[in-house]
Order: C-alpha cells, then structure tokens, then sequence
C-alpha cells in the first residue's frame, strides 16, 4: 500500500512538472516564434492546439466547451497579436508578453475563485482591446468596435457564469455594447502611450488609452452587478461606492491628464 501511494506522488509530481514545462513552452514558443516569423499564424496554431480537450468530447458539446474557452482564446490570441503588431524584431515587449503569458496558463488561468475569475476577464479585456487598438491602425474602425463588443460580452459572461443568476444573457449583451460604443467614441482620437520606444533600442511597449478605460469600466461593472446578485436586485452603496468612485477617478485622471500621447493612431 505503502508503495502504490508513493507511485502515485510520484506520478502526480511528473504530471505537474510536464505540464508546467508545456505551459511554458507555449508561452514562449508562441510569442517568440509570432516576433521571428513575423506572422501571427504559428502562434494562433499553438494556442488553438493546447486547446484540444473542447474537441475531445462529443460535436455536441463543442460550442459550450468553446464558450468556456473564450477568455483564455482571447488573451492567448491577443498577446500573439500584440507580438505581431510590434514586429519582427525581438524587442523587450516580446519578453515581458512572453513572461506574462507563462504566468497567466500556470498561475492565473487554473484559479477559480471569485477574484480570480475577475481577474482573468479583466486580463481579456485590457489586452484583447490592446490588440484591437494596434489592429485598427492598419484596418477599418469597425474592427475595433466588433472586437470591443465581443471581448466585452466573452469578459461578462465568464465573471457571470458563475454567480447564481441564470438569465445573464442581456446583461453580457448590454456590456459588450457598452464596451463597443466606448470604442466607437474613442476611435476618432485613439490615443497609445509609448514607454521607452524613444531610446536608441526601442522596447516596444505601448498601452492604448481605450484599454485601460474598459478595464476600469469592466471592474466597475462587474462590481456593480454582484452586488445586484448579492442583494436580490437591491444596490447597496456602500457595495459600490468604492469601486465606482475609483472607475471614475481612474478615467478622469487619464483623460484630462494623460492625453498628450506620443503619437496618436
């Protein structure tokens, strides 16, 4: 007995170590091979592929499976994206999106706890919207606006899928539209800070102003709706105030005295 239970740790601890050494393969197989090729496809392959268990089950079950998956699709596609967007050379961005994309599939991404499904809508929301930003300098508005829309109603639906309501299905709608509109408003002077991209070796390294406004809206939506859950339909302030009050703070601050970008898309 005493022998099985230590094959089992054993094997559980292989298990681990595998599958922490593929999550870091495709984290930085994926960004590095995108920034070397200079083509997003080899990168989408790998984050489509380590995504094999949606299709290991019956047809039936595909398109849930897929719905369960959005988040994750969208940051893995989207840091892909952002290494496509900053070119074939390797540059410092390529680094950090490859560091943080390990992080997010061995740290952030397994977590199931409240916060931390929060945090991984969030994680959706900032850097799906930063590869929508750098996309739309090249293609029309209304890739961004479309992108916004389901990255949105993908970000609500994963935070409320969890909670006890059923019938989130005009509230992810309602979200994703918001989150659209603010894009449509934003696009006719889409602002992107630049951090270091002036030195002798650029870094790379942009943050669109759209992509932290939805986050800090998305936080303060997500807020505000749990604590609807929360309370059978009933907001209390002291729930909301805190977060809403910050949202507003955070959007003010940056467009009244952050918006003197680099350059403007």
């Amino acid at each position: 007995m005493a022998d099985y239970i230590l094959i089992r740790k054993s094997r559980n601890i292989i298990s681990t170590i595998l599958h922490v050494l593929l999550n870091v393969l495709l984290g930085v197989g994926s960004i590095l091979l995108t920034a070397i090729t200079g083509s997003f496809i080899l990168g989408f392959l790998l984050v489509i592929v380590s995504k094999w268990r949606i299709f290991a089950v019956r047809p039936r079950y595909w398109l849930l499976n897929i719905k369960s998956s959005l988040v994750d699709l969208i940051v893995g596609f989207s840091f892909v994206l952002i290494a496509y967007c900053s070119g074939t050379s390797i540059l410092l961005i390529d680094y950090i999106l490859a560091v943080l994309y390990t992080i997010w599939l061995i740290v952030l991404k397994p977590r199931s706890t409240e916060r931390a499904t929060i945090a991984q809508a969030l994680t959706a929301v900032f850097f799906g919207t930063t590869a929508a930003v750098l996309l739309s300098a090249t293609y029309d508005s209304s890739v961004l606006v479309l992108a916004t829309l389901f990255i949105g109603w993908a970000a609500a639906r994963h935070v409320l899928v969890q909670t006890d309501d059923n019938n989130f299905g005009l509230v992810t709608f309602t979200c994703g539209l918001i989150c659209a509109e603010i894009a449509w408003v934003f696009h006719s002077w889409l602002k992107v800070y630049e951090i270091g991209n002036n030195l002798e070796t650029p870094t790379g390294i942009v943050i669109p102003q759209l992509a932290i406004v939805l986050t800090v809206f998305a936080f303060a939506f997500a807020s505000v709706y749990r604590s609807l859950i929360k309370n059978a339909g009933e907001l209390k302030k002291n729930e909301i105030i805190a977060p809403t009050t910050f949202s507003l703070l955070i959007i003010f601050v940056i467009i009244v005295f952050f918006s003197d970008p680099k350059f403007h898309l």
